[in-house]
């Protein structure tokens, strides 16, 4: 007789992963990634926002979300793409693709959702940005920042050689002044 542990035929499962049952709206578990800070009613908010001023693929949300929290938090994938697929059924957004991945534009209908609850996507941006300074020290904050301000303007001119000159020069400069603040060895 096999115990009824050994095998599951339904659910194979790493046991790092979210448990597969707990969704966007939560559960026991969690994954990795920071607290279980938002559901998703309230992330619906953030991902509304951050797709309203450009389209956006689900790895960048995640990493966008991030970012805006200061690194003390980051949606899983197992969040962010059930509720992009919820969005997308509420004809709150579109998809297209974009070589293997899927670009997500907000529509008509999502930005009047958006300004409709205001108020809570204000609330709700506002406590993400707080994450980051709960008990955090603020250079970790700092360099996320740093982070995401060099990504986005390393990505406005694809052929911009002189803008990401610029952008080595700067982050070559910080690094040396950095360096120097433990004197000679």
């Amino acid at each position: 007789m096999v115990p009824p542990f050994a095998h599951h035929p339904r659910h194979h499962h790493h046991p790092h992963a979210p448990h597969p049952h707990h969704g966007p709206h939560g559960g026991p578990g969690g994954g990795h990634r920071g607290p279980k800070m938002f559901d998703a009613g309230a992330m619906r908010y953030v991902v509304l926002h951050l797709i309203a001023e450009k389209p956006r693929h689900g790895y960048e949300l995640i990493k966008e979300i991030e970012a805006l929290a200061g690194g003390a938090y980051a949606p899983s994938p197992g969040a962010i793409y059930p509720l992009l697929s919820m969005l997308l059924d509420l004809g709150h957004i579109a998809s297209t693709a974009d070589g293997n991945k899927k670009l997500h534009a907000i529509t008509d209908e999502g930005r009047a959702y958006l300004e409709e609850n205001r108020q809570l996507a204000d609330a709700v941006l506002a406590r993400l940005a707080n994450a980051g300074g709960e008990g955090r020290d603020d250079v970790r904050g700092m360099l996320h920042a740093l982070k995401h301000a060099v990504i986005e303007q390393y990505r406005a001119g694809p052929d911009d050689a002189a803008r990401r000159e610029q952008i080595r020069t700067i982050l070559q400069r910080a690094s040396d002044d950095i360096a120097r603040l433990g004197g000679p060895a």
